[in-house]
């Protein structure tokens, strides 16, 4: 079973830019993670203001991994986090029904 997370999160529009400069990134070297199996960035259709990141792991390991990356540091905990206005977290496993 694979370990999935999504993060829904909004940024104040001033905060809008330097969100963007560090998500990009971000994904880039996320996805370079051996556990990665998916780290996919959404933006709202009617509020550009509005992310949703939908991630997948092999494992819970390797998204500890993922979080204690030094990107991820840098990046998300950094400089995503303090913009942040408010956050929605959710982990998930996948499983075949």
């Amino acid at each position: 079973m694979a370990y999935c997370l999504t993060v829904r999160y909004s940024v104040k529009e001033e905060e809008l830019h330097a969100v963007l400069a560090a998500l990009r990134p971000l994904v880039e070297e996320s996805r370079r993670e051996p556990g990665c199996l998916m780290y996919q960035a959404h933006r709202d259709v009617e509020d550009p203001n509005v992310f949703l990141l939908y991630e997948q792991y092999e494992d819970e390991t390797a998204f500890q991994a993922h979080a204690d990356s030094e990107h991820f540091q840098k990046y998300a905990v950094g400089e995503i986090f303090p913009r942040r206005e408010n956050t929605e977290r959710a982990a998930y496993e996948t499983f075949e029904p």
